[in-house]
């Protein structure tokens, strides 16, 4: 299910200049901007709640998922390698699960803990928000790593789309129109952290069950339509 091999090569392609350079750089700037407004607001939980929610799971953590995401593939559909590496005796799921466990892993580390520190430097972690904010940027982070994947496997113009996901869906639909809330990951991930904050801490449109349940169907359903896809260029690149 996990081969190092192709995870070295999603590593080496995502953890290059140009994307290192924007995965790098949301976090670095939640954390200056957390430690600005520590400085001259003091400790205060809608501080926190604004920064986190606003900036950190609403902005951050889908715009890193679209980098990991999209890069963990679509480069090497774009430059046609992806022939090379699917005429190797691995087989296509593999790949793509070893594809989604880097895009993850990279995403949870550049966000969650980015974000946990930042709600510690915000307000010391007061009603349980930094730790529930963190818990969504984790748990967001793998559907968001499934979903831009996909994306990635699907069209070459998956950052632009990704982009449109992100940032019309998830951040303006989603907090303007009632029924784009429900089906939005950012509030599925803020179910997570209402059950974890203090009460009345934080706030979400989807009960915890119901966001569980979409997370994981679109979770799986992703990567199996991701591989469905790779198996499709697979035939299309030996013929």
């Amino acid at each position: 299910m996990y081969h190092p091999t192709v995870a070295r090569l999603t590593y080496r392609g995502l953890l290059g200049r140009r994307r290192a350079l924007v995965l790098f750089a949301l976090p670095a700037l939640l954390l200056v901007i957390s430690a600005v407004l520590r400085v001259f607001v003091g400790a205060d939980d809608d501080t926190a709640r604004n920064v986190l929610g606003g900036f950190a799971l609403a902005t951050m953590v889908p715009l890193i998922g679209v980098v990991a995401g999209t890069g963990a593939i679509g480069p090497e559909i774009d430059d046609g390698s992806v022939v090379y590496l699917l005429a190797k005796p691995v087989k296509r799921h593999t790949v793509i699960l070893t594809k989604l466990i880097v895009a993850i892993g990279v995403t949870v580390a550049l966000s969650a803990i980015p974000t946990l520190i930042a709600g510690y430097l915000l307000n010391g972690n007061s009603q349980q928000i930094a730790v529930a904010y963190a818990a969504a940027a984790a748990i967001a982070s793998v559907a968001y790593s499934a979903i831009f994947l996909l994306l990635g496997t699907v069209t070459r113009h998956a950052v632009v789309a990704g982009l449109v996901y992100a940032l019309v869906w998830e951040s303006l639909f989603g907090s303007l129109i009632a029924g784009a809330r429900t089906l939005s990951v950012q509030q599925w991930a803020l179910a997570l952290a209402q059950r974890i904050g203090a009460d009345g801490a934080v706030t979400a449109e989807v009960g915890l069950p119901v966001a569980l349940t979409l997370l994981v169907a679109v979770t799986v359903g992703a990567t199996w339509f991701a591989g469905h896809k790779l198996r499709t260029l697979s035939i299309a690149g030996e013929e």
